[in-house]
């Protein structure tokens, strides 16, 4: 069992992925609005990866015999996006939630809750990609400046991207 610190931590965070799939379920909204079709994949895919995440937590807390919390989801905000700011509107929320896992992780120690500790390992190398994976992107579309041509081959190769089985949580 959890302190109530870490089970609170944990439900804050279970809101904070299901905000994380509603953002990227409306970034997918606004690349079809774009015509890009390859990203509308991959923010679908963040969706689905998300809800996953959430899933994770939510799951943990059970097997822990917590207290799973739901709160209202905010509306993500988005205005006028085109692919480079939806990309960097992604890494920045990507941070945004490192540092929410790097917070969870220290409250686990401060509270020695190392069941917590060890769950949170996988969150931490799942970011650690998160991050790379969306910094990609944003270089290659900041290689093609707006480029039409660039622009095209990038959304087909985003429409490739699979459900890979080491992120499935």
């Amino acid at each position: 069992m959890h302190s109530t610190k870490v089970q609170n931590a944990i439900n804050k965070q279970i809101n904070q992925e299901l905000y994380s799939a509603y953002l990227y379920l409306a970034m997918a909204a606004e690349s079809d609005r774009l015509g890009l079709p390859g990203f509308v994949n991959w923010f679908k895919l963040q969706y689905a990866e998300e809800l996953a995440h959430a899933d994770r937590f939510f799951t943990y807390l059970l097997e822990r015999d917590g207290s799973v919390e739901l709160e209202a989801i905010a509306r993500p905000e988005l205005k006028s996006e085109t692919a480079l700011t939806l990309f960097e509107r992604a890494l920045a929320h990507e941070q945004h939630i490192t540092k929410l896992i790097f917070d969870l992780k220290d409250l686990a120690r401060a509270e020695s809750d190392h069941a917590t500790d060890v769950f949170l390992e996988w969150f931490v190398s799942e970011q650690v990609e998160e991050e790379a994976s969306t910094r990609a992107v944003i270089d290659q579309l900041r290689m093609v400046d707006g480029n039409p041509n660039g622009l095209f081959l990038i959304d087909r190769e985003l429409a490739s991207r699979q459900v890979e089985s080491s992120n499935e949580a």
